[in-house]
């Protein structure tokens, strides 16, 4: 079983492409914020991107940030707003969230020695939690600070909107975990 989950329109055709020509089962999320918000280029041709494959969204050497779909924007938002700090932050879009793409995670580990999570899921038993453990289990010894994971809160998604906007993880939430790692 494969998990995909596009954060850009290329993203979206490509992955899409593949899913369709892989001969196992894929899981296709298409976020329905990203609906009208999300704006790049897509390829006239046939552009395939890679099941299992990141993307590099922003290069850094200071903390690592995982993250996909609809976070990957206020992700580099809060990225963003930590290069003005001096501390830069290298976003890993995961595009695949099974396999993820355990090299590119590792590869840009080597470089920071910091990680943050971010994604949409609660904290608890949440996709974050299984790369924590990954990044634990597999290259705790290049760690100089704990993994964060930034995430909806383990509780239920309220009718209200403007309390789930409350809820969900923004650039000032990530930006305020980002902090927090980089002064550990």
């Amino acid at each position: 079983m494969k998990v995909v989950a596009p954060s850009t329109p290329f993203d979206a055709k490509g992955l899409l492409k593949a899913a369709i020509r892989d001969d196992n089962p894929v899981v296709y999320f298409e976020h329905k914020y990203l609906y009208r918000r999300a704006k790049g280029p897509v390829p006239d041709g046939d552009e395939v991107v890679e099941i299992g494959k990141a993307a590099t969204r922003r290069e850094g050497d200071d903390i690592t940030l995982l993250t996909y779909g609809a976070m990957v924007t206020p992700s580099l938002e809060a990225a963003d707003r930590m290069s003005r700090d001096g501390v830069e932050v290298e976003v890993i879009d995961l595009r695949t969230l099974m396999p993820f793409d355990k090299e590119a995670i590792f590869a840009s580990l080597q470089k920071t020695s910091r990680a943050v999570i971010v994604h949409e899921d609660v904290k608890t038993l949440g996709l974050g939690a299984e790369l924590s453990a990954v990044i634990m289990e597999e290259r705790f010894d290049s760690l100089d600070a704990p993994v964060v994971r930034v995430t909806y809160p383990d509780t239920h998604c309220p009718f209200s909107h403007i309390l789930e906007a409350a809820n969900l993880p923004d650039a000032d939430k990530i930006t305020d975990a980002l902090r927090r790692v980089a002064a550990y």
